[in-house]
């Protein structure tokens, strides 16, 4: 351990979300938060290179080296540089990218600048349900061992493999010149350090969790899987990586190039980067069989627990169980829904059609009051529906929702899934469906607690963080009452670059380990919420109805389409949505 001056040491983590990019400057012995800077995707914003109605979603390289510019250079003018001992990036996952030989990303060469197949493409994309409907049955059929049982016996669309079988097979110039491919995180932090692609450390959080590394079969499937699966892919497992490495480890330090344009040194260490909710859940303090739930555009479930006490027990239908992926020296266990905040987006959205259709074309109102009136407008509907939502009388609606318009990531993952309304009527009313839909999502998450319980893991304590957790006190009274369990809030605004900053600061040396960094630099909890008892009896019957819809829908798709209930759970891309900024 090195030997840090009492108040001179600080980190820096770096939290890439859906929406945008932040850096959070943290001392690393007090845990005091110093600074933080938030850079949005300029071409994201747009929707560049993306195709919402083919469930197309690629982010620009560009977007993410700008945004990485713009926020440490920024926290890093607070102090000293040479006082800034490490800093660590975590990211949405499972966003994968193509890379050359020298670990350039595609899309920053001229000729692929434009080719959305060149970009990383983000967590929810599900361009691949084909692709991870062939996994799961080449898993389940070629005779040797099932590479998806330890991430729940179901692959995703959202997932590293899928998503490269997709790309490869739809586009020969990407596939050509794509020497290998990278986890956003594991990239990022490859250009951090500038060190070789053959040599670099790859995360296991991504490893494990996505992309079917496990030690027991020598790191990745084997090569006769993945050519079985798809010829194209021989020869890319030599080129991708055998050891993987937990966030806590040194991954190198700044290069020259990158110190000089983060106003940063040569001596700041670099750690292994991680995905955001596992940031997220260290910065959330976990402990042994507490769930953190990390709450944006989607949600991600951790749970931690004792390796030794889960032994060979495999959880089925969640995404993933990996050793040391969130915390060192333990179990991590992964889960979650794929719209959280993006469903309540969604209504809201729908809400907003006049604004940006009807609006534009009044005659009454200059362009320059129409532009105010959309902003002011947009800026108070979700918290006008809330306030309203919260007010409806459970016994006037009976509108129930589920809540799969980005499909079902688990428990038993199938993205082909839609979401669904039922009981309206000529009295339904805006809040009422309002109402439904947070309802809907709480429901989500109470069918994970479900699974992990009824599979062996018990779930202690539940914390919330992210931006729907700290800004919606109806969502989290909500989910609370159908829970039926107390919810602590985390204090901080940032946890997963909190969470990234515990993580290198373990690897600068200030801490030993990551639960001593959670211990020094955790910054508590700001509230929590009790259950209703008038409301829980009430939800247990609505929760049932949700169940009984659910399995009426679910019944309905079509057979002969790509199934994800034997090929998807997803990722834990945190993100950022209306309510969140995370």
């Amino acid at each position: 351990m090195q030997d840090h001056p009492s108040d001179t040491a600080y980190v820096i983590g770096i939290d890439y979300g859906t929406d945008s990019v932040r850096a959070l400057l943290v001392n690393a012995l007090t845990g005091a938060e110093v600074a933080q800077a938030v850079h949005y995707y300029a071409r994201w914003k747009t929707l560049q290179y993306c195709n919402p109605a083919k469930n197309q979603f690629r982010q620009h390289p560009l977007d993410h080296i700008e945004g990485l510019e713009a926020t440490v250079r920024q926290v890093a003018r607070q102090v000293p540089a040479a006082q800034i001992v490490g800093l660590a990036v975590d990211t949405t996952g499972s966003t994968p990218g193509p890379v050359n030989a020298e670990g350039v990303a595609l899309g920053l060469l001229p000729e692929f600048a434009e080719n959305p197949n060149a970009l990383f493409v983000l967590w929810k994309d599900h361009t691949a349900l084909a692709e991870a409907a062939e996994i799961n049955d080449k898993a389940r059929t070629w005779g040797g061992e099932d590479y998806t049982k330890f991430e729940g016996g179901i692959y995703s669309s959202e997932w590293f493999w899928a998503k490269i079988v997709h790309i490869l097979r739809e586009d020969a110039a990407v596939a050509q010149a794509a020497h290998s491919w990278m986890e956003h995180c594991d990239w990022l932090t490859l250009l951090l350090t500038g060190q070789q692609l053959a040599t670099f450390k790859r995360s296991r959080c991504a490893a494990g969790h996505k992309a079917m590394w496990h030690e027991s079969w020598g790191g990745l499937p084997s090569e006769e899987f993945l050519t079985q699966l798809e010829p194209k892919l021989a020869g890319l497992r030599s080129r991708l990586f055998e050891e993987t490495y937990t966030a806590d480890q040194v991954a190198g330090t700044l290069s020259e190039e990158w110190a000089q344009r983060l106003g940063l040194t040569t001596s700041t260490v670099v750690a292994v980067g991680s995905f955001d909710a596992h940031a997220g859940a260290v910065a959330g303090e976990i402990e042994a069989y507490f769930m953190v739930k990390v709450m944006g555009t989607s949600t991600c479930d951790i749970v931690v627990a004792p390796t030794a006490e889960v032994g060979s027990h495999l959880v089925a239908g969640i995404c993933g169980q990996v050793d040391g992926s969130v915390i060192p020296g333990m179990l991590g266990l992964e889960a979650g829904q794929s719209a959280f905040g993006d469903l309540l987006a969604w209504f809201r959205n729908i809400m907003e059609w006049p604004l940006h259709h009807v609006l534009p074309q009044s005659k009454v109102l200059t362009p320059e009051l129409q532009a105010a009136l959309r902003e002011e407008m947009s800026d108070a509907l979700l918290i006008q529906l809330s306030e309203a939502a919260a007010a409806v009388d459970p016994e006037e609606s009976h509108v129930l929702a589920l809540d799969w318009v980005n499909g079902r990531r688990t428990p038993d993952a199938n993205q082909a899934l839609k979401g669904a309304l039922m009981n309206l009527t000529m009295g339904t009313s805006a809040p009422q469906i309002f109402r439904a839909l947070v309802e809907a999502i709480c429901y989500g998450s109470k069918q994970i607690v479900e699974r992990f319980e009824a599979e062996g893991i018990p779930v202690k304590q539940v914390i919330g963080i992210g931006g729907v957790a700290k800004k919606s006190q109806f969502v989290m009274q909500t989910l609370a009452d159908v829970l039926d369990r107390p919810i602590k809030i985390a204090m901080s605004e940032q946890a997963p670059a909190l969470g990234a900053a515990m993580y290198a600061a373990v690897a600068a040396g200030v801490h030993p380990d990551v639960l001593t960094a959670q211990k020094r630099m955790g910054s508590g909890f700001a509230e929590s919420y009790t259950p209703n008892p008038a409301r829980v009896a009430d939800y247990q019957v609505r929760y049932a109805q949700y169940q009984a819809f659910g399995k009426f829908v679910e019944s309905t798709v079509d057979s002969a389409s790509p199934r994800v209930n034997e090929s998807e759970p997803a990722t834990c891309g945190l993100a950022e949505s209306t309510l969140h900024s995370a």
